[in-house]
């Protein structure tokens, strides 16, 4: 007995209101049957490299998408394993001088704001009919 396949008999004419979506081409059990639509003729992808991280990209104009994305390589900055040693020190030591400079500042500074206050205290006693001075928000 010849094994039937359950699509052998199936009537296909009512579903070619579907024909857009389906692919008629091959059905199961019919093998290839030609259509009497034209198809259009397939477009080569096209290359075309990223202006902003100059990667290789294929688009399909079909489609209008990206169908493959090549990363461009990027040179290596350090050459050398001794060269980045060195340089991590350098950065190390810069940022420890910034910190020393940051923590100067800061001792320096209660004495600045002191001298700063006893110098427009002495200008309040010495004209205490001076109108005051404005602010942002004497403005509104």
């Amino acid at each position: 007995m010849a094994h039937r396949t359950p699509f052998a008999n199936v009537n296909y004419s009512k579903y070619q209101r579907f024909a857009p979506i389906v692919n008629w081409e091959s059905r199961p059990g019919q093998g290839a049957v030609k259509s009497g639509r034209m198809s259009k003729p397939a477009q080569a992808m096209f290359e075309v490299n990223c202006p902003c991280c100059d990667a290789a990209l294929k688009i399909d104009p079909a489609t209008r998408a990206v169908i493959s994305h090549q990363a461009k390589e990027k040179p290596r900055t350090i050459g050398d394993l001794s060269a980045a040693d060195s340089r991590l020190k350098a950065e190390a030591e810069r940022r420890e001088q910034a910190y020393r400079k940051s923590v100067e500042e800061q001792k320096s500074h209660q004495q600045v704001l002191a001298k700063k206050f006893d110098e427009l205290l002495k200008q309040a006693k010495a004209n205490p009919d001076a109108p005051r001075p404005l602010r942002d928000i004497d403005l509104d």
